[in-house]
């Protein structure tokens, strides 16, 4: 029985570790395959749209030639003139005159605007041109909008938990070695010697077998025969209870006698898992600071390896990565290999996750300010209490 009842704990052990990590592993999924999804149709779209010469492009070629024809060897008269004159004339200029749209919408750099839409960031360098685009791009964002936000709170959830765990095994970890160095010698000594006489009184019953039950009462044999087997039936069903199996083995049996009850019960476990999405990161307690900190160790990490592929110094990665991360995405930063920051994508979620994390517990120390301060006032503001004589 030992060898066959082992097979099937392993088997319903990794079917319930299958179903916890379901729901996770299926938002994950379905964002990924709404991404690729959203790169197939903007890169067909955006990137086989004919290029045509507009009446703005032909105009800022023409006021580019007249430019170009007043320059003279005494340029440097009229330098600053010149130079507002160009300043202000690209300042018209549309960049995708400037970008074929095969080498913008590919592949990756669809991928990378869409990543860029759902996520909100929204840098501003790509963009859709063609109306249909234009249409597209907002009922993709219209969509792919919630499923991250949905996958933000699910994953927040397991980077919350990571976080308190840490945070209390940190935390326990500070008391001990605090209570051991306020522990002097001489009252350890006597707190370990009262354990050690506590621990020595204890005496751990094993469970008795019926005939030594039976043995044991002795003095049951002076009482009637009706109320001494009373008794005697009353402690056998009390040992009994003390050692029943554990409910999964119960299950285990319900399962091996009926399939049924057991996929039901399987089936309401994993929508139990839906419905406690975003319940752990409302109980997360920790400092403030301390997510600070985080965040800023996070945003360094990416910042030291950023400038490995791009052009720009660990101060201008590290305002890129926390404008990207909060989802502010001016722009001004651009990117010159949109393909290899792909790889960064999980980078960028759990980094938002972390963000998110750190508005949360800023959003709730905010409101626990207000109330102090409307109950401060409410306080100040009220009557005192005026004493009457009897």
């Amino acid at each position: 029985m030992a060898t066959t009842s082992q097979p099937l704990r392993g088997k319903t052990t990794c079917k319930k570790i299958f179903w916890a990590v379901f729901p996770h592993a299926c938002f994950i999924l379905s964002l990924v395959i709404y991404a690729f999804l959203g790169a197939l149709m903007f890169s067909h779209i955006e990137g086989t749209r004919e290029v045509t010469v507009s009446e703005e492009y032909r105009t800022f070629l023409q006021n580019l030639t007249l430019l170009a024809r007043k320059l003279s060897d005494n340029v440097t008269e009229n330098d600053k003139m010149f130079k507002d004159h160009i300043r202000e004339l690209f300042s018209t200029a549309d960049p995708v005159w400037f970008i074929s749209p095969e080498d913008r919408w590919s592949f990756f750099g669809s991928l990378f605007f869409c990543c860029t839409v759902f996520t909100t960031v929204g840098y501003g360098n790509t963009y859709p041109v063609t109306r249909i685009g234009k249409y597209l791009c907002m009922l993709y964002a219209l969509f792919g909008i919630p499923l991250m936000f949905l996958v933000l709170t699910d994953m927040g959830d397991i980077l919350a938990t990571v976080l308190s765990k840490s945070y209390n095994e940190f935390r326990k970890l500070q008391t001990k070695i605090l209570a051991s160095k306020l522990c002097s010698g001489s009252t350890c000594s006597k707190r370990n010697e009262l354990k050690s006489r506590a621990q020595s009184k204890i005496v751990i019953n094993e469970p008795l077998t019926i005939m030594e039950v039976l043995r044991s009462q002795s003095g049951m044999k002076q009482r009637p025969v009706k109320y001494r087997n009373a008794e005697l039936f009353e402690m056998l069903i009390a040992r009994e209870n003390e050692n029943t199996q554990p409910a999964r083995n119960k299950s285990m049996e319900r399962w091996s006698s009926c399939p049924e009850l057991a996929r039901e019960k399987t089936v309401s476990r994993v929508i139990k898992n839906f419905d406690k999405i975003g319940k752990e990161l409302e109980k997360l307690d920790v400092p403030i600071v301390l997510m600070v900190l985080v965040i800023f160790v996070y945003i360094s990490c990416a910042a030291a390896i950023l400038p490995n592929w791009e052009k720009m110094d660990f101060q201008e990665a590290f305002y890129f990565c926390f404008i990207t991360l909060t989802t502010i995405g001016f722009g001004d930063t651009k990117l010159e290999h949109p393909k290899f920051f792909l790889f960064f994508s999980l980078y960028i979620i759990i980094g938002m996750e972390i963000v998110f994390i750190a508005f949360k517990l800023g959003q709730d120390r905010l409101i626990v300010l207000y109330k102090k301060v409307i109950s401060f006032c409410a306080e100040k503001n009220m009557p005192s209490k005026k004493i009457y004589p009897k």
